[in-house]
């Protein structure tokens, strides 16, 4: 995909836009060896310079399926010796998208786009996702009926969910909701025991026969369906704020505090926002592309979990 040359430069972290837009009016912008024009774009495989310097672009989106064995903690917390990162070995830095606990084991999908990340794992995106799961004894009718109708834990009734029994200690079950070890404390609400939990699918990426402790980059199709899927899922800033809570009825208001600081003041004297602002307090550099080997996690680990 073609990218404006300006746009490639700033996501690149060598300058602001503004400051690649006056480099390119300078002519010290080439493509392959040809001084640029504003507007040119950029085409993959294609070598940009600066002043000489050769420029690299945004780094490509990564989202990996891994078949997680059990032991291994869903955390980038270098502090946790089995951390997923230590264990995958990815060349670029990655996460987890939501968790799956330490005694499951199965599909963990990882990535390093983190608005990818906030939209899954919503709880009211309602995006399914499944497992393999056996137990110490033998289910029955009513095992299979209440756990389909919600058990109660962590203070809530579980959602309504979909179980298929696959034999006589073992089945199937399709959750749309992540609360924390989710299945074994709905099994042991029943008197079960879970001895073995696998999660096989999310949305429509399977595990397949990927072995444990490998992983795989997903194919065109699955990436361009996952897009699809989430394109209209709620970030998490935007359920934070409540922003997703009265849809169609209105713009949320202004804040209230805002409105104060500037009540009753002549309007020359209220607090104007600068038009414009310096390329150096604007901006901030991003990442250069390329193998990432001191990775450093941003903040805590996401806390959904099974």
């Amino acid at each position: 995909m073609q990218v404006r040359i300006n746009k490639y430069i700033s996501e690149s972290g060598y300058c602001s836009r503004r400051e690649a837009d006056k480099y390119i009016e300078q002519g010290c912008v080439t493509i392959d060896g040809k001084v640029v024009e504003m507007g040119s774009q950029v085409s993959p495989g294609q070598v940009v310079r600066v002043f000489g310097e050769i420029i690299h672009g945004k780094a490509e989106p990564i989202i990996i399926a891994y078949n997680k064995p059990v032991g291994v903690v869903s955390t980038t917390d270098p502090a946790e010796r089995d951390n997923v990162v230590n264990a995958i070995g990815h060349t670029e830095r990655i996460f987890p998208i939501g968790r799956l606990d330490k005694d499951s084991q199965g599909l963990l999908l990882l990535t390093n786009e983190g608005d990818i990340v906030n939209k899954i794992l919503r709880v009211n995106n309602n995006h399914d996702k499944e497992y393999f799961v056996t137990v110490d004894k033998a289910i029955t009718a009513d095992f299979v009926k209440r756990m389909q109708g919600g058990i109660p834990i962590l203070g809530v009734v579980t959602r309504k969910c979909e179980i298929t029994q696959k034999g006589p200690n073992s089945f199937t079950i399709v959750l749309r909701q992540g609360l924390n070890r989710q299945i074994r404390r709905m099994c042991e609400y029943l008197g079960y025991r879970v001895t073995k939990l696998q999660r096989t699918r999310i949305m429509h990426i399977h595990l397949g026969d990927l072995k444990i402790g490998q992983y795989r980059s997903l194919t065109p199709a699955e990436s361009e369906a996952l897009y699809k899927k989430i394109a209209g899922s709620v970030k998490t800033e935007e359920a934070s704020t409540g922003k997703n809570k009265t849809a169609g009825k209105g713009r949320p208001k202004a804040p209230a505090a805002k409105y104060e600081a500037t009540k009753g003041q002549p309007r020359s004297t209220q607090p104007k926002q600068s038009k414009e602002r310096s390329a150096s307090s604007s901006f901030k550099p991003a990442k250069q592309g390329g193998r990432n080997t001191s990775y450093k996690p941003k903040g805590k680990a996401q806390k959904h979990s099974r």
